[in-house]
């Protein structure tokens, strides 16, 4: 594409199209308030919202929804803190009585310290919300093999871990994190991991449709310009994506001609 044509990069999933490629969180802020002008900042259009950890019913306490407007974002409920396929289930459900909420993030992790997801639970929990009609994002691990295992059962995107879930390491398997995108036909997003902008960078110029993060934003000693630092380092990845990296060279090779000297 032509540096210089201007052309609306979106993209899409479930049927829903955005313009931004960066997904916050709802966690870990001191509050709503701070976690809604962080959101504002990075110009977020989803958040996604942890329902065993975030008050959307009970008026007599601080409401997420009081600040994280439903009409200004996309809620994108998740099953944060699961570890059978059951437990997601019933989540889910629950998500889309109190909120009508059909788009998913579905995680059912591995009862450890590094939280890494069940691929397996998660694979039988996706099969059983597909048939209860969700459509779902899934987060797993950076393993070729079970992304196309979900992408085949009737996933929405692939989420792929960077690192475990708040460790703030960024990309650790580039080769099998780049497989992924190169073989799926649904988005591909990095989620988990995420540890500063240059991570985010390095993801969207390796082809990811979209970043998703919560803790490298919420526990930053400024959130707010955190956020705005992972906004333009999504803008930038994505940027450099599009336009073709330069090809990697053994030597140099000057900038200046080399004909024509005296």
């Amino acid at each position: 594409m032509d540096g210089n044509t201007q052309v609306e990069d979106t993209w899409s999933v479930a049927g829903r199209t955005f313009k931004s490629r960066l997904i916050v969180g709802t966690g870990k802020y001191k509050d709503y308030a701070q976690n809604a002008a962080a959101a504002e900042a990075a110009g977020a259009e989803i958040v996604t919202v942890a329902l065993r950890r975030v008050n959307l019913s009970d008026p007599s306490q601080p409401m997420l929804v009081d600040h994280v407007k439903p009409d200004r974002f996309t809620f994108l409920p998740n099953t944060a803190g699961c570890f059978t396929g059951e437990d997601a289930v019933r989540t889910l459900r629950l998500a889309r009585e109190a909120g009508g909420w059909d788009l998913v993030k579905l995680e059912v992790l591995s009862n450890t310290k590094h939280l890494l997801p069940d691929m397996e639970e998660t694979l039988r929990a996706l099969k059983l919300l597909i048939a209860d009609g969700f459509q779902v994002m899934v987060y797993c691990s950076d393993d070729p093999v079970y992304a196309t295992k979900l992408e085949d059962a009737g996933a929405a995107a692939i989420m792929p871990a960077a690192a475990p879930i708040g460790s703030g390491r960024g990309i650790q398997n580039f080769l099998n994190l780049g497989l992924i995108i190169e073989q799926s036909k649904v988005p591909v997003l990095v989620d988990a991991g995420v540890g500063t902008a240059s991570d985010a960078v390095l993801a969207m110029e390796l082809g990811c449709d979209a970043v998703l993060m919560n803790t490298a934003i919420a526990e930053a000693q400024d959130p707010i310009r955190m956020a705005r630092a992972m906004k333009h380092a999504v803008i930038a990845g994505r940027e450099a994506y599009l336009a073709g990296r330069m090809a990697r060279r053994q030597y140099a090779d000057p900038s200046s001609p080399r004909a024509g000297l005296i």
